[in-house]
C-alpha cells in the first residue's frame, strides 16, 4: 500500500513534541513537507523528519497534489485560513485544538470540510487517555444511566505560560478557559454523547495575570500586556434537560492543580481523576477503580485513527462538528460574561 503523504503547517512546540513523533511512528507514513515562518525551525525540523519539501509560505505546500493530508499545528489565530485553504485544495486536515479563535471561523471549516468532501478531524487527544475511554465503555453500555449532570476542571494554582501567545486574547481567543479548559470539555461531551447546548452562563476574572508579584511556576509572562482572563466559570443547559458546569483557571488559591471530569447518571456516577465509578447494588453504595488499563500514548492513538480514518474513507474520530460545539459553548461563556446575562445558543 502506499504511504499517506503529510504536509504540517507549523513546526513549533506541539508538532515537534507530539504530532511529529506520532507521524513517524506510523509505517505507511511519510512527512512530504513542513512549513513555518521561522527559517531556523523549519529548516532544522525538516532535516530532522528528513522532509522533500520545505517552505516558508503555506499556500505553496498546498500546490503538492502528491500531498494527502495536513496538519495545522499554528497558534489558535492561524487555524482557520490554512485550513480552509487545505481542505479546497483536496486534502484531509488535523487541526490542533481547538478548531480556531472562535465559532465563527470553526464554522467556515466545518463549511469548507463539507463543501470539499475533505475530513476534518480536531486534534483533541484527551480522548485517547486510556481512564477516558474505560469511562466511556461504561456509559455506552448503560451502566451510568440518564446522564443529567457533569463537572469539568481544568484549573492550574499557578500556570500562567510565560511563552507563546497564550495570555494574548487577539491571538489566542481567550485564556485558561479555550487553551485548558477545551480539553476537558470536549472530553466530557463525548462521555456524554455529544447532547445538544441551549444556552449558557458565565463569568470571567482577571485577577492574577496584571501583577508582578505573582510566583510564574511556567515562565514569567508579560503581565503588563495580559489580555485574557486568568479564571473562567460556566453554566451550559441542554435540550435534553442535562446541564454542565466548567471551571478553568491559570492561576488561582487552590490546592493543587486539577484536571478532571464528573458524570453524574441516575445509575452511577464517575469521575477521571482519580479514576472511580459510583453505583448502588443490593441497597448497597458501591466504589469501583477500574486497574490495569493499558499505557498509551494519546498523541500516537489519535494520529493512527486519523490516518486509518482517511485510508479507510472512514469518519476521522473527532469531528469538526464536534470541535465547533466546543468553541461555540465557549464562545457563549465569554460572551455571556462580558453582557452579564444569560446566552442562547439555538
Amino acid at each position: 500500500m502506499a504511504k499517506t503523504k503529510i504536509g504540517i503547517i507549523g513546526v513549533g512546540g506541539i508538532a515537534q513534541g507530539a504530532h511529529i513523533p506520532a507521524f513517524a511512528k506510523h509505517e505507511d507514513v511519510e512527512i512530504l513537507a513542513v512549513c513555518d515562518t521561522r527559517e531556523d525551525v523549519l529548516n532544522k525540523v525538516a532535516d530532522e523528519v528528513g522532509a522533500k519539501y520545505r517552505f516558508t509560505d503555506y499556500n505553496d505546500l498546498l500546490k503538492i497534489d502528491e500531498i494527502d493530508a495536513v496538519d495545522v499545528c499554528t497558534p489558535n489565530f492561524m487555524h482557520v485560513e490554512p485550513t480552509v485553504s487545505a481542505l479546497m485544495s483536496g486534502k484531509h486536515v488535523i487541526v490542533e485544538k481547538p478548531i480556531a479563535l472562535n465559532a465563527e471561523e470553526g464554522r467556515a471549516m466545518v463549511e469548507a470540510s463539507k463543501k470539499s468532501g475533505k475530513q476534518l478531524m480536531v486534534a483533541y487527544c484527551w480522548r485517547w487517555n486510556p481512564g477516558a475511554r474505560a469511562l466511556k465503555r461504561f456509559v455506552e453500555a448503560g451502566d451510568m444511566g440518564d446522564i443529567y449532570y457533569a463537572k469539568v476542571q481544568a484549573m492550574r494554582r499557578r500556570g500562567i505560560p510565560g511563552w507563546g501567545v497564550f495570555t494574548q486574547k487577539d491571538k489566542q481567543g481567550g485564556g485558561p478557559l479555550i487553551d485548558i479548559g477545551c480539553h476537558l470539555l470536549d472530553l466530557t461531551l463525548w462521555l456524554m454523547g455529544h447532547p445538544k447546548p441551549v444556552s449558557v452562563s458565565g463569568l470571567t476574572y482577571a485577577k492574577f495575570g496584571h501583577r508582578s508579584d505573582i510566583l510564574g511556576l511556567m515562565g514569567q509572562w508579560d503581565y503588563k500586556n495580559f489580555t485574557v482572563e486568568d479564571f473562567a466559570v460556566g453554566l451550559i443547559r441542554f435540550e435534553n434537560g442535562a446541564s454542565l458546569t466548567i471551571e478553568s483557571s491559570f492561576a488561582a488559591n487552590i490546592e493543587k492543580n486539577i484536571l478532571n471530569s464528573s458524570l453524574m447518571g441516575t445509575e452511577g456516577g464517575c469521575q477521571l481523576d482519580p479514576l472511580k465509578i459510583f453505583r448502588e447494588e443490593n441497597k448497597t453504595l458501591i466504589d469501583l477503580t477500574p486497574t490495569f488499563l493499558p499505557t498509551v500514548k494519546w498523541h500516537d492513538e489519535e494520529i493512527v485513527e486519523f490516518i486509518d480514518a482517511i485510508r479507510n474513507n472512514t469518519p476521522v474520530p473527532v469531528p469538526g462538528e464536534e470541535g465547533l460545539m466546543v468553541t461555540s459553548i465557549i464562545d457563549a461563556i465569554y460572551k455571556s460574561a462580558e453582557e452579564g446575562k444569560e446566552v442562547s445558543l439555538v
